[in-house]
Parts: C-alpha cells; sequence; structure tokens
C-alpha cells in the first residue's frame, strides 16, 4: 500500500487595514494583511495544522512585514478583523 503523506498550505484569506499606516512610508490605509496557514496532509486531506504564516504589504511603497515586524497598531487592527 502507498501511503501520501507531506505538509501543504491551506487557503490564503487576505484582509485590508483600512485605518492602519505603515511604518516605513506612513501612509493610510494602504496595508493589506494575509494569513495562511499550513497543515499536515495524509492522502491530500488536511489532519493538523502546524502553524500560520502571517504577512502585510504596503500598497504604497510596496514593503513587506513579517509577523515579527508588525506593530501594535497592526497587531490590533489584524485582531479586530481576524477575529
Amino acid at each position: 500500500m502507498i501511503l501520501f503523506f507531506g505538509t501543504r498550505p491551506g487557503k490564503t484569506r487576505t484582509v485590508a487595514l483600512s485605518g492602519v499606516s505603515c511604518p516605513h512610508c506612513g501612509s493610510r490605509g494602504q496595508l493589506t494583511a494575509s494569513s495562511t496557514a499550513n497543515f499536515i496532509h495524509i492522502f491530500w486531506i488536511p489532519v493538523y495544522r502546524l502553524g500560520t504564516n502571517l504577512l502585510a504589504e504596503c500598497g504604497h511603497c510596496k514593503r513587506g512585514f513579517f509577523k515579527e515586524d508588525f506593530t501594535t497598531e497592526m497587531k490590533q487592527a489584524l485582531k479586530d478583523r481576524l477575529g
């Protein structure tokens, strides 16, 4: 019997952080946050969530921010919108 297992990303959720200013360029309302969960799968069926990747990008200066680089304002807005 052949057993297929591995890791795969789940669906990506994208949320606009409308009231938040970019820490790099200072423009307000240009940030977009993306959240993607990674899963262990067996036969392409997700079984267990390994973790979640959070990224944010400014639409004005195109600067990307990892979860570790989020300001408190970005974290609060993301918490309010994603739950």
